[in-house]
C-alpha cells in the first residue's frame, strides 16, 4: 500500500486490464488515474440515480434529438468530433442551447472541414440561446429551468410513476427555492431563465451533455444530479433522440475504469477478477489521485508508477504534487513524450518510452491491435500503422508484462509473456471477467466495433430501487469575499491535456502566450487595470495562499466576477483540500482569487 500506480487515459483496453491485474496482485488497489481528476463526478452521482457511471445515448440520438443542453463543455477545442454530430442534429432540426462562462467560438458555429462549404469557410450556425452562467452557477440555473417546467406542469407523468420515485421530495425543494437566489448565483435574468424552461418544457427528445465545467465544481455531483432530475421531468431518458451524455476526453478515459483501473471496484469486478485468475484480490479501497498526492507528500507512499499522463501538471496545487513525487523513493513513468513529469523525481527516477497508439505493434512476428471505449459506450479497434520509432520500443503491454514477472515471479501464477504475446488472448481472459464483453474478439474485428450493454439507454435503471431517482439538493453558498474573483482553468484550442500544447489560442484570438488571465473589463478598471497589464494572482483557500506571478491580464467577454486562465499554468493555484463533496474531484472551475498589478 505504500505504492502507487496511476494510470491516463491513453492507455489501452489491454494494457489497463494487464495493469490492473498486476497491481492487485501485487496486493493493493491503490489505481489512481485521471479520471478522479476530471469525470469522477459524473462517475458518483449517476450510478446512485440512473444506475450507471456512464451516458446514455448513441451517436445517431444527436440527429433525432429535438433539444440539446450543452453545460461546461467547449466541444470547438476539447471535443471537435462532436461538432459533427452537432450539426448534424442541427440540420435535422434541433435547438441547441449552450450554457457556458466564456462565448466560444465552438459553440456558435461549425465550419466542417470535410465539406466543401466549411473549406469555403461558409459555417453551421449551432446555438439558437446562449446562456454565460457565472463559474459554480450552473445548479441554480437548472433549478430555475425546473421552476418553469414545473409551474406549466409539463411533465411526463406516466415515465414519473412508473420508472422513477422520489418526485414528491423533489418538486417540493424545487417550489421552495428562491428566484432571488437563482439569479444572483446563476448571473442569468430570470427572463432568460424562463426561455430555457419553456424550451425544455415542449421538448421530450432532450439529449444533456457537459464536461468539466460541471465536475470540477464543490457541488459538482449535486449539479450533475439536478441535470438527471430535468431530464427525468420531462421523460427524457431511455428512448430514441435523448439521453445523458458526460463527453469525456482522452481516447480511452472511460475504457480504463471498465477494465478496472479503479481505487473503488466494485465486489463483483473482483470476485469475477479473483476466480479468473484463481486469486483473493484486496478489497482495502485505495488511494484516489488526491489521497495520493496527500500520501506521498506524507511519505505514506514512496513508489509511484505511471502509465503515461503528465502526472505534475494535470494535478491540482503543483507544488504540493511536487513535494510529494520528490519524497518517494522511486518514481517510473511510461511514457511516449518528455514531460515536466519527467523532472521532478523520487530518489530514483525511470523513464520507460514506449510504442505510441499510432505505431506499428508486432509481437512474436505477429502485428497486434489494442482498443478502446468511446465516451457513447462503444468498443472498438485501434491500430497503428507507422514504423516505431526506435526497434527497442515496447508496448504498453510487455512493459506491464515484465514488471508484474519481475516483481511477483513465478508465484502470480499469471502467464504474463503469453498475454503480451498475443492480445487475443488478453482480450479471452477481459471476456471472461466484465460483462458485456463476450465474443470479443470477434465483435471488436467487425467495422464499427460494438456497444456495451446499457440498461438506462434501454428504458430501465439498475439502482437501489430499481426505478431512476429524483433527489432534492438545496443551493450551496458560493465562498466569494469582496475584491475577489472566481477563477477557471480552461485549455487553449491547441493543447491536448497536459503532454501536447502550443503557444496559440486560436479561437480566442491570444497569441504566442499562455501566461493569461482573462477578466471582465469592468473587473479590471474596478482594480485600476487595462488590457495588457501584468498581474500577480494570489489565490486563497481556508486562510492560506497561493501565489501565480506575471500573468498578462486581458478583457474579455466573461461574467462580471468570474476570469479564466490556461491549465497547467495556472494549477499551482488549485488547492489540494478544495475538492467536489463525494467525488473527491479537485475544484479547478471555482478558485477564489485576488488580482494586483505585477
Amino acid at each position: 500500500h505504500e505504492a502507487l500506480f496511476y494510470a491516463s487515459g491513453r492507455t489501452s483496453n489491454e494494457a489497463a486490464f494487464l495493469y490492473q491485474l498486476f497491481v492487485r496482485k501485487f496486493g493493493t488497489n491503490n489505481l489512481p488515474d485521471c479520471s478522479n481528476m476530471c469525470h469522477e463526478s459524473s462517475s458518483f452521482a449517476l450510478p446512485q440515480v440512473v444506475g450507471i457511471g456512464k451516458g446514455t445515448v448513441k451517436l445517431e440520438d444527436f440527429e433525432k434529438a429535438g433539444l440539446i443542453l450543452i453545460l461546461g463543455q467547449n466541444p470547438g477545442t476539447n471535443h471537435p468530433r462532436m461538432l459533427t454530430a452537432l450539426q448534424a442534429a442541427k440540420r435535422a432540426g434541433a435547438t441547441i442551447v449552450a450554457i457556458n462562462p466564456l462565448k466560444e467560438a465552438g459553440l456558435l458555429g461549425f465550419n466542417n472541414p470535410q465539406e466543401v462549404r466549411g473549406m469555403l469557410g461558409f459555417a453551421t450556425p449551432l446555438t439558437d440561446l446562449y446562456l454565460q452562467v457565472k463559474i459554480g452557477g450552473d445548479q441554480a440555473l437548472l433549478q430555475g429551468a425546473m421552476k418553469v417546467v414545473l409551474a406549466k406542469g409539463a411533465l411526463d407523468r406516466g415515465f414519473i410513476a412508473d420508472r422513477t420515485d422520489g418526485f414528491e421530495a423533489f418538486a417540493e425543494s424545487i417550489q421552495a427555492a428562491d428566484w432571488d437566489a437563482i439569479v444572483r448565483q446563476s448571473g442569468i435574468a430570470r427572463t432568460d431563465i424562463e426561455k430555457l424552461g419553456e424550451l425544455v418544457a415542449r421538448h421530450d427528445r432532450i439529449i444533456a451533455c457537459w464536461a468539466m465545467g460541471l465536475t470540477q465544481q464543490k457541488h459538482a455531483v449535486a449539479t450533475i444530479q439536478e441535470l438527471v432530475n430535468l431530464m427525468l421531468m420531462r421523460g427524457a431518458i431511455g428512448k430514441p433522440g435523448a439521453g445523458l451524455c458526460p463527453v469525456r476526453g482522452h481516447s480511452n478515459v472511460q475504457g480504463d475504469r471498465t477494465m478496472g483501473i479503479w481505487e473503488r471496484p466494485p465486489a463483483w469486478f473482483l470476485d469475477a477478477l479473483g476466480k479468473e485468475f484463481r486469486f483473493a484480490p484486496p478489497r482495502e479501497h485505495g488511494f484516489d489521485t488526491v489521497e495520493a498526492i496527500r500520501a506521498m507528500r506524507d511519505g505514506r507512499a514512496k513508489v509511484f508508477f505511471a502509465m503515461g499522463g503528465n502526472f505534475l501538471s494535470a494535478t491540482p496545487d503543483t507544488e504540493a504534487t511536487a513535494a510529494g513525487l520528490k519524497n518517494c523513493r522511486l518514481t517510473a513513468h511510461v511514457s511516449i513524450k518528455l514531460n515536466r513529469s519527467h523532472l521532478v523525481t523520487g530518489r530514483t527516477a525511470l523513464i520507460l518510452p514506449c510504442l505510441g497508439r499510432t505505431e506499428k505493434d508486432h509481437q512474436q512476428g505477429k502485428e497486434q491491435f489494442v482498443t478502446t471505449e468511446n465516451s457513447m459506450g462503444v468498443v472498438q479497434m485501434s491500430k497503428g500503422n507507422l514504423e516505431p520509432a526506435s526497434k527497442q520500443l515496447l508496448s504498453e503491454t510487455a512493459i506491464v508484462a515484465r514488471v508484474a514477472e519481475a516483481t511477483l515471479g513465478d508465484a502470480s501464477g499469471v502467464p504474463w509473456a503469453e498475454l503480451a504475446a498475443d492480445y487475443d488472448r488478453i482480450r479471452d481472459r477481459i471476456a471472461r471477467v466484465i460483462p458485456g464483453f463476450e465474443n470479443y474478439n470477434e465483435r471488436v474485428r467487425k467495422p464499427g466495433g460494438f456497444y456495451l450493454p446499457n440498461k438506462p439507454r434501454e428504458g430501465t435503471f439498475p439502482t437501489a430501487t430499481g426505478k431512476a431517482r429524483f433527489t432534492a439538493h438545496p443551493l450551496p453558498e458560493l465562498p466569494c469575499e469582496p475584491g475577489q474573483l472566481v477563477m477557471m482553468t480552461i485549455r487553449t484550442h491547441d493543447q491536448f491535456n497536459t503532454t501536447v500544447y502550443g503557444l496559440d489560442d486560436r479561437y480566442r484570438g491570444i497569441k504566442n502566450e499562455r501566461r493569461v488571465i482573462l477578466m471582465n473589463a469592468a473587473d479590471l478598471a474596478d482594480r485600476g487595470l487595462k488590457d495588457g497589464d501584468l498581474v500577480n494572482l494570489t489565490g486563497h483557500f481556508r486562510g492560506e495562499t497561493r501565489h501565480a506571478n506575471r500573468f498578462i491580464a486581458l478583457a474579455y467577454d466573461i461574467p462580471r466576477g468570474c476570469s479564466a486562465t490556461y491549465f497547467p499554468e495556472a494549477n499551482v493555484l488549485v488547492p489540494l483540500d478544495s475538492a467536489a463533496d463525494g467525488s473527491n474531484t479537485p475544484t479547478s472551475k471555482y478558485v477564489t482569487i485576488t488580482v494586483a498589478k505585477a
